[in-house]
């Protein structure tokens, strides 16, 4: 198993409808990505996606992806955070799942990262997920 160092929140900065299939797609026929961006994806109803084995390494953040994993919700277009009541909750357990088999690990949104100039998550990870 690889180090891990930061458990990565991002957004997909879509509509919370969009699917699975349309996200993946896009990160391939536009981004030409072999890998996934996220390791996990949360859709709209709660459900959690596992996109990539956590032992490989993914698309999350420029220069911080080999000791990284990464975690998306589906929403989050326009830098709003529309996270459902659902989504915040599957955010959490996979949150504390993922902190007990990596408990030194940083829980970070993909903004608090150098050089990232974008919003995403769109909200607060550092101070939202600091008890878990």
């Amino acid at each position: 198993m690889r180090q891990i160092d930061y458990i990565v929140i991002h957004t997909t900065d879509t509509p919370l409808t969009s699917s699975v299939e349309n996200i993946i797609n896009y990160w391939r026929d536009v981004n030409g990505w072999i890998d996934p961006g996220y390791h996990f994806l949360v859709k709209s109803n709660g459900e959690v996606v596992d996109l990539h084995p956590i032992e490989l390494v993914s698309n999350g953040v420029y220069g911080f992806n080999q000791n990284s994993i990464h975690i998306s919700y589906i929403g989050g277009r326009n830098g709003v955070d529309d996270r459902t009541c659902e989504q915040k909750i599957a955010l959490i357990k996979k949150l504390v799942e993922l902190k007990r088999l990596f408990p030194n690990a940083q829980i970070l949104g993909h903004r608090d990262f150098p050089g990232v100039k974008k919003t995403c998550p769109n909200f607060d990870a550092i101070t939202e997920y600091n008890w878990i």
